[in-house]
């Protein structure tokens, strides 16, 4: 039977305690403490290493992160089910203390692995047998200059627990436990968002005001919270030596500070593509200027509604009709229950995939509710999870890319699917709908999250030279941001001044925002190649997935034939989304709708 809702698509945890029960996550911690003391004996031995020995530690150090990870995996996923659960709490506070225990006996390995002569280093990173770890070791090496002594490194690492994750975490809580009253009935924050993409207004405008309204009660708290870690991390650039806020942000992103004002700039420079698109929207819809509320609606009825079983034919297909092998490997995202779909109060807002171990799988969580936007969603998150999976032969050290390729097997996949649907659309007026939505995600993807870059800049500017902000002063910032990005095209009310408090990015991983814009355009020049080159380019584009994070961006990029490092590439993805815009242009009219 179908289920409009997929309220019965829930992960099995299982694979992650390896057919045992939650007692295998104190186990894993428990080897990972007696191999990390196993590990620490060499302490101020590492100058001395030999190629072999070298080999032999870093291999140990690999089976310690698996252990670790893997309990923080099941941790973590346990509490973005339910947050509302206080074991779930508990278990991942127990297990990012022992893990924090874990990782603080190995700092030593870090730091005087990066002291190293390069010369020395060179001609030990040439071992044969350590090209599971080779790049690893070598982006290790980047952060000489903002390294500490042992005993700082020790301090930080533990203190962390109690400091930024804890007030992560206890943001996290807050915004899963929002509650939106509409209609009478209590909905979760997702729900009572997915609202504005309502084509009448009236339910709009009613949505954002119960949003605002259920951001109210917690706002000062949530901005006590993010002044906190603003300031947290201001004390950790001044101790580590970062000339900027953004700076550790980019050398974890292996990207150069240049490189990324070059995409900033770029995006930031082509504003007019958001707002000459808003223009547009207000004439589809019938009114003089949209509002923040507006900018989602649907223009084309109500938004159509998905089975969840349609759904996921939808995506198989879509992944099918580019590589078989793809499509059978996100099938058993389904078939093996590695996916939690439905939307829950308690749940943690949003969608994710989560790499877990390369001895494990990935897991994909969502919030479904039902509209046709959400199949692009679950087509984005298996694209993660497909680069997950095939990435795992790399090894721990290099699963995992930066997050600046991070999205481009995601969009990729979307991108996919969103030609499936097209063809699917019957009608003028539901094919007006898909572009729309096309260009939205262009323009969220690319212009919103560097309007977001923007909001953190000034916040994490502001606080360093003003002190502590008031809930106020925050909304001026977001709001400038904002008008930035709206130009004439879009009013920004003064209750949107408020919704910057529940977005996570700002608060767990600072910074992050920018890799979306970059994350995009490289999807979209990516798949213009495959569009260029047909089914020539899917055994490259296999092997950049299966190449996960094992060579820097550059290397990675031109496996699919892009230069990441010509400042005019993001000129190339940029014109793609004008094109876009183009073609929802020329699809309103052909639908009689200007």
């Amino acid at each position: 039977m179908t289920t409009l809702a997929a309220d019965d698509i829930t992960w099995d945890l299982a694979d992650l305690l390896d057919g045992g029960d939650e007692d295998a996550v104190d186990r894993f911690l428990d080897d990972a403490d007696r191999r990390a003391d196993e590990l620490a004996k060499h302490r101020g031995a590492v100058a001395a290493f030999s190629g072999d020995a070298l080999v032999a530690f870093v291999q140990d150090l690999a089976t310690v992160h698996e252990l670790v990870e893997r309990a923080g995996s099941y941790a973590y996923l346990r509490f973005a089910a339910d947050t509302n659960d206080p074991a779930n709490g508990a278990r991942l506070q127990k297990v990012q203390e022992r893990s924090t225990a874990v990782s603080t006996k190995l700092i030593f390995f870090d730091l005087e692995w990066a002291a190293l002569p390069d010369e020395q280093a060179d001609a030990l990173q040439d071992t044969p047998g350590l090209e599971f770890a080779r790049h690893h070791l070598a982006n290790a090496r980047r952060y000489r200059a903002h390294l500490l002594s042992e005993p700082e490194e020790r301090i930080l690492a533990e203190k962390h627990v109690t400091g930024s994750a804890a007030w992560a975490r206890l943001f996290g809580e807050l915004i899963s436990a929002l509650e939106v009253t509409l209609d009478g009935e209590t909905v979760g924050l997702e729900e009572a968002l997915s609202r504005l993409n309502s084509p009448d207004r009236a339910v709009r405008q009613a949505a954002a005001a119960a949003i605002t309204a259920g951001l109210a009660p917690g706002l000062r708290t949530r901005a006590f919270v993010y002044n906190t870690l603003l300031l947290d991390k201001a004390v950790d650039d001044r101790l580590r030596h970062y000339d900027h806020w953004l700076a550790s942000r980019n050398l974890a992103n292996e990207a150069s500070d240049e490189s990324v004002e070059a995409l900033v700039s770029a995006v930031r420079g082509r504003y007019d593509l958001p707002q000459r698109w808003y223009a547009l929207k207000a004439r589809l819809l019938g009114v003089e200027r949209l509002a923040d509320y507006d900018r989602m609606a649907s223009v084309v009825g109500e938004d159509e509604r998905v089975e969840w079983d349609d759904a996921r034919t939808i995506v198989l297909d879509s992944y099918a009709s580019f590589s078989p092998e793809l499509a059978s490997i996100a099938g058993q995202f389904f078939e093996r229950r590695w996916i939690d779909a439905p939307a829950r109060l308690g749940k943690q807002p949003g969608a994710f995939c989560m790499y877990t171990v390369p001895s494990v799988h990935p897991y994909v969580m969502l919030n479904w509710t039902s509209r046709r936007s959400d199949v692009l969603v679950l087509a984005h998150e298996l694209g993660h999870g497909l680069h997950a999976y095939l990435s795992r032969e790399q090894g721990v050290f290099h699963q995992g890319t930066p997050l600046t390729l991070a999205e481009t097997a995601s969009v990729f996949g979307e991108t996919v699917t969103f030609g499936r649907l097209l063809e699917a659309a019957s009608t003028a007026e539901s094919r007006l709908g898909l572009l729309a939505q096309s260009i939205e995600g262009a323009i969220a993807t690319v212009f919103r999250q560097t309007a977001l870059n923007r909001f953190e800049h000034l916040a994490h500017t502001a606080r360093r030279s003003e002190g502590e902000l008031s809930v106020e002063r925050i909304g001026e910032l977001w709001a400038t941001s904002q008008r930035e990005l709206f130009g004439h095209a879009v009013e920004v009310t003064d209750d949107y001044k408020s919704w910057w408090s529940y977005i996570p990015h700002f608060i767990h991983t600072p910074g992050y925002v920018y890799a979306y814009s970059y994350g995009q355009l490289l999807a979209l020049s990516v798949y213009r190649q495959y569009e260029e080159q047909g089914s020539d380019f899917v055994p490259r584009y296999l092997h950049l997935l299966r190449s996960g994070g094992s060579m820097p961006p550059e290397e990675l990029g031109r496996i699919v034939g892009c230069d990441l490092a010509d400042p005019g590439f993001w000129d190339g993805g940029l014109a793609i989304v004008e094109e876009q815009l183009n073609a929802a242009e020329t699809a309103a009219f052909e639908a009689g709708r200007l």
